[in-house]
Order: structure tokens, then sequence, then C-alpha cells
């Protein structure tokens, strides 16, 4: 009898050290998580947040004095979809879940549509749309219902989705944006937005037809190169492609990302870039098409996050990093602003955001 309460007790003793050990450690195991938290997002919750939860595009005020340009803390449909990209992979729901509820309650008008952009305090001024911005969105919505099982996401991807398909075409070719309050359309098709992810997403759930997919996947396909740089855009009138004369590395960087989606390879641009790296040691952010020399002086982090990406996407992990470790060189150069890329006391949410999605996917 003694011998049975004894080993009883044990056992209870043993449960309880057990039990308050698995507290302990799950305790232990999120303040590990929240002091892990990467810099650069705490920099964006702190110092690129307005007070109504928007994501402002530049750490300065600043007065938008043309509505087509993007000024001070105003918010961008853009920085939405880049931080719920961000959070799906970091499998942080309830920081997707912040980006949806401002998609919802800010963004999403009446019509079915996303607002571009909206002023600081939130309201929207423009009654246009940005295709690139909104496939974004819709994909990683999609992506977000398949791996946290969320309705809601879907229904709001398939919502979005249909009003794309309705009114954001030409000639069965989707448009860069549409007007809703002056029922204007674009004619071009900026290759940048090509996300074939998205398309993807939105044919599997039965909101595109098969062979309207295939007419994108075409488009990606037939298009040529100057033996480095890609056309800007198509134009769906004229049936052809547009080149630069002075080309945007974040554009050819997206339209090289859309390829790699479909199985084609950028290894001409790739060995451009690891030339240009290898020789200077920097990559500027603009090149003129017809030298290939800089277009301009300046280095951009989004610029390296997304050839990070790219990178990655080609199997080229030491230039991937040799990449990133040059990216981080610009990060936390103000220590006002920890973690922040900020230059002259200001930066671009989009200089962050996408410097972000790299560090986490090379972690």
């Amino acid at each position: 009898m003694y011998k049975r309460s004894s080993g009883y007790v044990l056992i209870l003793l043993s449960v309880f050290l057990i039990g308050g050990s698995i507290a302990a450690f799950m305790y232990w195991k999120e303040n590990m998580r929240k002091s892990q938290t990467p810099s650069t997002e705490q920099f964006i919750e702190q110092h690129m947040t307005n007070a109504n939860g928007t994501l402002a595009s530049y750490l300065k005020e600043g007065t938008s004095t043309v509505p087509e340009i993007v000024a001070g803390r105003e918010a961008l449909s853009e920085s939405v979809g880049l931080w719920m990209q961000y959070a799906l992979l970091k499998q942080d729901k309830s920081l997707f879940d912040s980006g949806y509820e401002l998609l919802k309650s800010k963004f999403i008008k009446p019509e079915g549509y996303i607002a571009w952009k909206l002023t600081e305090d939130g309201q929207s001024t423009v009654s246009t749309n940005a295709l690139g911005d909104d496939f974004r969105i819709i994909d990683a919505l999609w992506k977000a219902a398949d791996q946290w099982d969320e309705k809601s996401y879907s229904a709001t991807a398939d919502e979005l989705s249909r009003t794309l398909v309705s009114s954001v075409m030409k000639d069965g070719i989707f448009v860069d944006f549409r007007d809703f309050a002056n029922d204007h359309a674009a004619g071009t098709l900026s290759l940048a937005y090509v996300d074939m992810s998205a398309l993807s997403n939105m044919t599997r759930n039965g909101v595109l037809e098969q062979p309207v997919y295939e007419r994108h996947k075409q488009l990606l396909t037939d298009m040529p190169d100057d033996g480095v740089f890609y056309p800007k855009m198509y134009d769906i009138d004229k049936k052809t492609y547009i080149y630069d004369d002075s080309v945007n590395l974040i554009d050819q960087l997206l339209v090289a990302l859309n390829c790699a989606q479909i199985g084609r390879s950028s290894d001409q641009l790739l060995t451009f870039l690891k030339t240009e790296f290898g020789q200077k040691h920097q990559i500027p952010g603009r090149y003129n098409r017809d030298t290939r020399l800089p277009d301009a002086p300046y280095e951009s982090p989004a610029v390296y996050g997304l050839s990070v990406l790219l990178a990655l996407k080609s199997g080229d992990t030491e230039f991937a990093r040799q990449l990133y470790d040059r990216m981080l060189q610009f990060r936390g150069q103000d220590p006002a602003y920890p973690g922040g890329y900020v230059f002259d006391k200001d930066t671009h949410l989009f200089d962050n955001l996408l410097p972000l999605i790299a560090e986490e996917t090379m972690n």
C-alpha cells in the first residue's frame, strides 16, 4: 500500500515537473520568437506605419501634387501585397491578418476593385487599380487560404479576381489599370505585372479560363530580349513589345521572376548582373539599354532584394549570398532608425519590404 502511494506521488510529481517544463519551454520559445523579429520589420512597424495602420510609402512627410505620383505618408496597395507576401513566408497568420484587414477596410472599393493608393488618413482620392499589385494580393490570399484553411481569404480573392476579369481586360489580355470613375482603361500590359502564380491560382479556382492563362504564358514565352534586357510592356492593339531606352532594374527583375514561374531562364540578365557586380562590387538601379552603362549613380536595396530572389530561383546560391551581403550594408546606416534602409532621413517602403522578403527567403 505504501509502495503504491509513493509511486503515485512520484508519478504526480513527474507529471507536474514535465508539465511545468513544457510550459516554461513554450514561454521561452514565444519570447525568443518575439526577440528574433527581424529588425527591418520592427522599423516598418515603428516608423513606416500611419496612425490608422496603413503603411506609409515614405518616411518623410510630403504632398502629392500629381495624382499619379505617390508622396509622403500616402499608402499603396503595392505595400499591402508585399506585407502579406512577407507574412506568408514567415508563416505569421496574425501579421497576415493585419494586412488583410487593411485591405478590406481601406483599399477595396464598393465596385470590387482595389484603389492603388490612399492618403495618409486612409482616404481614397483615386478611382484606379494597379494590376501588378492586384495580382500580388490575390495570389497571397489564395496561398494563405491553402496554408491556413481560411475560407474568407479565398472569398476575397475570388471577388477581386472576378472584377479584374470583367473590367480590366482588353481583347482577352489584362491591362495595367482601369479608371473605374471615368470608364477608361490602359491599352498596354506591363510585363512586370504578368504574375503567372496569380494567374495559375485564378485558373485553378475557376475564375480564369485556361485559354486566357495560356495566352499570358505565351506572352512571356514569345517575349524577345536584346541580349540582356527585356521589353517593358506589350501593346495590345499593335501586338508589339515595347522597350525602354533607360532600363529600370526593378522592372527587369520582376519580369525575370515572372519568367522563372514558367521555366524560362534569365541567364543573360543574371550573367550581366554577375559581371557588373564582379567588376564594380555594386549594381546601380538603372542602365542605358544601348550602351549597357549605368544610367543613374544610385544603388537600390529593392534591386538587391529582387536580385537575391532571382539568384535563388536560378540556383545560384553563392551569387545570392554576395548580393545579400551587399544589401545588408545599407541597413541601419542611420542610427536613429535601426533596421531601416534610411538615407538622408528618408526611405521608400519598397526599399525595406523587398529586402525583408529577401532576408526571410534566405533564412
